[in-house]
């Protein structure tokens, strides 16, 4: 569950050709490549930070350990990485 007070939220949805690592880089990568040409849209400095960090945390092994069956079963898998006290944290959602 998800805290209330976590202002930052990332959606990150994967699929059988991207698992949820490459989706959170290229949001990272498109991110930076923002901020570098200036771009000051609200919060993009933190979900950047946020994915950062994410990516330097998560245990991507596992991740895809759970995603990719569901995925390849025809479900829809939506990672949402959230701040929480500093800590970059996630709630799987499945549909």
């Amino acid at each position: 569950m998800m805290p209330p007070s976590s202002p930052t939220r990332i959606t990150l949805e994967p699929d059988l050709a991207r698992c949820v690592e490459t989706v959170a880089r290229e949001e990272f990568e498109r991110g930076m490549r923002l901020l570098l040409e200036g771009e000051d849209a609200p919060g993009l400095a933190e979900r950047t930070e946020l994915l950062r960090r994410f990516l330097e945390t998560a245990d991507f092994r596992e991740l895809r350990r759970i995603s990719e069956p569901l995925l390849a079963g025809g479900r829809k898998v939506t990672f949402t990485v959230y701040d929480d006290n500093g800590t970059p944290r996630y709630h799987l959602d499945v549909s």
